[in-house]
């Protein structure tokens, strides 16, 4: 039997998976599609409400943790508004190898293919940290894709910029840790011939807002007219055009010049081979030439080397195991962080910094069974980055291995309301399995 799951007014299909011989829904999410050819992998699907009667194009997204459907519930109102169906791997996520990362591109775009109405002319890439990654290796390694965005972290290791045959949209928050990596690809890219931009939002290392992703779709609509998968929609590009200027223009009155600057440079690249974009290279070259932006610019750049600096003293003090320096820095990072400024965003990238640093050390302790100092910086991961799951988990593991099978309990349920969903990692974990840990309680409040 099958049910349903109500949430925020989204029907998701849940529980049971649909089988090879199930009819896919229209306008509902389903969280998991098995593959005809190998049942231990599975998708999740959104097909939008007009799909059904042709083709349509293809979005596969990649979470890090290989959430299928987290990014199908964020974008499904974009689906239906450029018409395309969104595909959500439950499979890949942070620690699979790119061989691993291969097979699970083939059993998706294989399945995916024989069962779905698929424009094969447009089918696109999306990933979110390790997903993001993913997204561009599959570009690369598979010349049939279009596009690729890039939501928190750029290219594969090891990979540089080059002339793709795909657009890259790399999108970052404000207070992303990776933020300045992405701008660093950016500036890469713009000694290729590749069809790039970059879109920031006010936020962290997360998932974009559908507002910066809807940009990105935008793109890819531009993309395909300019390669002429689609016809020429000139309504479409004066509607971006307007839309540009106006917000070009207010970020001007604000005196946010950077803003303004970055919107021209956006609006550039965009409309590259499809229609006249002199207003918006003038615009920012007149910027460039303004006092103020110089100004503004030279700010950010002193900045961005404090960044850098701060970073390198930190490297210095995970070698000394001096919680009380750390308590003091980062109660002092929290407290600047939420200024609505450069400086602020720069404080929320050093937090995430950490939290990327304390995660990597902890587990690297836990892994090869110095306990003590495992405990220590999962302390140190959760002062930091209290609301993180894997903390938590880490934190479980380690109370596990004291024998305190309460902790354990405890931490595992904060684990899980902090979104730790992940039910085949719990019933495997080494520790929950020889303490007997009732595992009951915290699966029973994970999301279906």
């Amino acid at each position: 039997m099958q049910f349903k799951l109500v949430l925020r007014g989204v029907l998701i299909f849940a529980g049971v998976p649909f089988l090879a011989t199930a009819q896919l829904p229209v306008g509902r999410i389903v969280d998991s599609v098995v593959c005809k050819a190998d049942a231990s992998q599975s998708y999740a699907v959104y097909i939008p409400v007009a799909g059904g009667k042709e083709a349509l194009p293809a979005v596969y997204f990649f979470d890090s943790h290989g959430a299928g459907a987290l990014p199908l519930l964020k974008y499904r109102r974009l689906a239906d508004i450029y018409g395309c169906i969104l595909i959500g791997s439950n499979n890949s996520k942070n620690g699979n190898d790119w061989n691993t990362t291969e097979t699970i591109w083939r059993r998706l775009s294989e399945d995916t293919r024989q069962r779905l109405k698929i424009n094969g002319a447009r089918l696109y890439t999306a990933g979110f940290s390790g997903g993001a990654k993913v997204a561009s290796f599959v570009a690369i390694q598979h010349p049939e894709i279009k596009g690729v965005i890039v939501n928190g972290a750029g290219l594969p290791d090891g990979v540089s910029a080059g002339d793709f045959p795909f657009s890259i949209t790399a999108i970052a928050g404000e207070g992303d840790m990776n933020m300045t990596d992405l701008v660093a690809l950016d500036g890469q890219l713009d000694k290729t011939r590749t069809r790039h931009r970059i879109l920031f939002f006010d936020g962290k290392h997360e998932w974009a807002p559908e507002t910066t992703m809807r940009t990105a779709f935008i793109g890819w609509q531009l993309d395909a007219m300019e390669a002429k998968l689609i016809p020429r929609n000139e309504a479409f590009i004066d509607a971006w055009v307007s839309k540009s200027r106006q917000q070009e223009e207010a970020f001007e009155r604000d005196s946010r010049l950077i803003k303004a600057w970055q919107e021209c440079r956006l609006s550039v690249r965009l409309l590259e081979g499809l229609t006249d974009a002199r207003w918006f290279r003038e615009k920012a070259a007149s910027l460039e030439s303004n006092a103020l932006y110089r100004k503004q610019r030279q700010q950010e750049q002193t900045l961005l080397v404090s960044e850098e600096n701060t970073k390198a003293d930190y490297m210095q003090h995970f070698q000394q195991g001096d919680r009380a320096y750390w308590a003091k820095t980062i109660d002092g990072l929290r407290a600047k962080a939420v200024a609505k400024t450069a400086e602020g965003a720069m404080y929320q990238r050093l937090l995430a910094y950490l939290s990327l640093a304390f995660y990597s050390i902890s587990n690297q302790m836990i892994n090869a069974g110095q306990n003590a100092a495992a405990r220590h910086f999962t302390d140190l991961y959760k002062m930091d980055d209290p609301t993180n799951s894997e903390a938590w988990y880490f934190s479980a593991i380690l109370d596990a291995r004291e024998g305190n099978a309460r902790a354990a309990q405890s931490d595992l349920a904060t684990a899980v309301r902090y979104g730790f969903n992940d039910k085949r990692r719990l019933r495997q974990q080494p520790e929950f399995k020889q303490m007997r840990i009732d595992l009951s309680g915290p699966e029973s409040k994970m999301h279906p």
